[in-house]
């Protein structure tokens, strides 16, 4: 693998942890250290990082508060 591809592995472990649970990326990025900004995207997805994913999670989160909300308000009454 390309040493710079190596050092930039090192700087940013969430991206190392990413292509140890899919080993498939050593070889892309072997052949191709230019994938690089393919596995970011990728990565982005499997640890729910992209600007949907946020939103969603944002999302429910809001929901289960105004449920709670709802539960205690009902509880007082």
């Amino acid at each position: 693998m390309d040493n710079d591809v190596i050092a930039y592995l090192r700087k940013n472990p969430e991206l190392a942890e990413f292509v140890r649970y899919h080993p498939i990326w050593y070889r892309y990025l072997m052949r191709d250290p230019g994938r690089l900004t393919e596995l970011k995207k990728e990565a982005k997805k499997f640890y729910g990082k992209t600007f949907p994913q946020k939103v969603n999670t944002f999302s429910n989160q809001l929901q289960m508060v105004r449920m709670f909300a709802e539960m205690a308000k009902s509880m007082k009454d």
